[in-house]
């Protein structure tokens, strides 16, 4: 006799399987696109941790695996915790392959906007960025906030497609204080 928890186990088992499988990206019907494996967010740093001042540039790195089974159409940013919103300079976002401190081609970016009914800004790539690359959305803020603490921005990853499916790849969060210190 096969012991109850073994189909379950068995189920989980194959789940995981084909799921790792590589497949090119998943069509989950209407014409739904996800990714096969994750984007992976790395980093995200900013150029002046000091609340209060002006000039600051937040950067957000993250990396498309080759596995990831679709070029990347858009990233969206949602300021979800801080003691007051942060506000950008939406037309000075920039977008490059590599990280803040070794960057290579500049990445084309079709628009940025913000909703603001939820405080989602949308980063949208064209062309979209390929599997392999790792590569850096630049943010102007109007200013660090007033209030010390910690800012988090959670993180979401859209492949190309007529109905893409948004991947949340993490928080990134920026500390702010009194005394600040520079990047690079």
């Amino acid at each position: 006799m096969i012991h109850p928890h073994f189909k379950t186990i068995l189920g989980i088992i194959s789940g995981t399987i084909f799921l790792s499988s590589p497949l090119l990206a998943l069509n989950v019907g209407n014409n739904q696109t996800l990714f096969n494996h994750s984007p992976q967010l790395l980093d995200t740093v900013t150029t002046l941790s000091r609340i209060r001042v002006q000039g600051a540039t937040y950067y957000f790195t993250v990396h498309l695996p080759m596995n990831v089974g679709e070029s990347l159409q858009q990233l969206t940013l949602q300021q979800t915790q801080g003691l007051e919103t942060i506000y950008f300079y939406l037309d000075d976002t920039i977008a490059f392959e590599g990280r803040p401190v070794n960057r290579d081609n500049e990445l084309n970016i079709a628009r940025v906007k913000r909703n603001l009914d939820n405080n989602t800004i949308a980063v949208i790539f064209d062309p979209p960025i390929p599997p392999g690359k790792t590569f850096t959305i630049a943010m102007k803020p109007k200013s660090n906030p007033e209030m010390s603490g910690n800012y988090q921005f959670a993180i979401t990853a859209y492949p190309t497609g007529e109905n893409p499916q948004g991947l949340y790849l993490g928080l990134g969060r920026l500390n702010f204080n009194q005394k600040g210190d520079r990047f690079p």
